[in-house]
């Protein structure tokens, strides 16, 4: 029988599927607008991602300690109206007739930030509303959440794009913004005020302690080297297969959104195995298997033609990979949030997605003059072959705690 998690976490839930909705009806909705807009070429498109994700964890640094010093509803409504209205300018500047290359870039930074604050204090706050023993359920159907919303999104937006235009999927994103403040605001549960809220200066010590929490852990460790990796060298390759699938080979949108929107049945299928097959052949087990396969398939990228041909292998490449992703995140997930204090899960939230999204804002500048000198499907299947040595990175020594076991009070203790 499924559990159930209780209110609070029913509108938390509700919540993250109208932001998660509304962000896969826009998928590639950026590099399209680029392109078919503002006639923007493969250098363009890729310093555009680049470039605001770069300025967004930047400017994302201080929220660290600064989202442990603050309730977390507040934080996440506000992230969700920041992130509404700057959505919301692009279709106004469109209809006006003053859409621009640097507009795309400030709401794209705008955009980073605001994400890495929300994932921050949504990390904490679902430790706050579930027991630890229902984390993993959790979890699991946000994962299953997160890949059913990626099924139908592409493919609705993609359709939405070829009849109404190119900026309509951003409506329906800021949209989805708008009301998940709106069901985080439905959420009663009083929230404690934070300990140390009384701390008013903002110390360098704060910038790095979620940094040096998550290296002194020595199973947060390669977890951490990994999943960075891995994202951003497929983050890296997304606007360039935006220029060689709607560019290069003349895919249409409604083309492009089934191709990478239907593989993502294989996600949800993926999250609700995760909790079964961990049962059956423990945590740690299906971690590491699950993660060392999603590394295995993007090399196929390289491949696409134009056609029947090039849909089914996009389709092929792209179900095995988030199949795998699909049980690795929520055992990944979880076994972070057993791992991190609650005291410092803001902190080790904002260092891990600023670095993330660090990493990814590099590569993709890095893979868009890759892709200026060598071609785009060059870069593409570069990328898909350094994925192959990623799952190196999951070795680690020392510590024998399984992943996903609660860490141990002294891990960590030098941050």
């Amino acid at each position: 029988m499924p559990q159930r998690l209780g209110r609070s976490f029913g509108w938390l839930w509700s919540a993250y599927a109208a932001s998660t909705v509304g962000t896969w009806l826009g998928f590639g909705a950026f590099p399209l607008i680029a392109i078919q807009v503002l006639d923007a070429g493969p250098a363009a498109v890729s310093a555009l991602a680049a470039a605001g994700l770069a300025v967004g964890a930047v400017l994302a640094l201080p929220l660290g300690p600064w989202v442990e010093r603050q309730r977390r509803k507040p934080v996440m409504v506000a992230t969700d109206v920041v992130r509404f209205a700057a959505l919301l300018s692009i279709p106004v500047a469109f209809g006006l007739g003053v859409l621009s290359y640097t507009q795309l870039l400030v709401v794209s930074v705008l955009g980073a930030a605001a994400n890495i604050a929300f994932s921050s204090a949504s990390g904490a706050f679902v430790k706050s509303v579930v027991r630890p023993e229902q984390l993993l359920v959790a979890n699991g159907r946000f994962e299953s959440t997160t890949w059913t919303a990626t099924a139908v999104g592409p493919t609705l937006g993609g359709a939405a794009v070829s009849l109404l235009g190119p900026v309509v999927t951003v409506i329906a994103n800021a949209v989805g913004f708008l009301l998940s403040a709106l069901a985080i605001g439905m959420i009663r549960e009083h929230e404690p005020r934070p300990a140390h809220r009384t701390a008013t200066r903002l110390r360098g010590a704060d910038l790095v302690a979620g940094w040096r929490f998550i290296l002194a852990d020595r199973e947060l460790r390669p977890m951490f080297a990994n999943t960075v990796t891995v994202n951003a060298l497929i983050m890296a390759t997304e606007p360039l297969l935006a220029v060689l699938l709607l560019g290069d080979l003349g895919w249409p949108a409604w083309q492009y959104g089934l191709a990478f929107g239907l593989p993502c049945v294989g996600g949800f299928i993926g999250a609700q195995l995760a909790p079964r097959l961990a049962a059956r052949h423990g945590r740690r087990r299906v971690l590491l298997v699950s993660g060392a396969l999603r590394a295995v398939w993007p090399v196929g990228l390289f491949f696409v033609m134009s056609g029947t041909a090039g849909v089914v292998l996009v389709i092929a490449v792209e179900l095995a990979l988030i199949t795998c992703m699909g049980v690795f995140n929520p055992l990944f997930a979880t076994g972070r949030l057993e791992r991190v204090p609650a005291e410092r899960i803001g902190r080790v939230l904002v260092a891990w997605n600023v670095t993330g999204t660090g990493a990814i804002a590099v590569l993709t500048a890095l893979w868009g003059v890759l892709a200026a000198v060598a071609g785009v499907r060059a870069a593409i299947g570069v990328a898909g072959v350094l994925l192959l040595a990623t799952p190196l990175l999951l070795l680690r020594t020392g510590t024998r705690t399984p992943v996903g076991e609660p860490a141990q009070p002294t891990v960590g203790t030098a941050a």
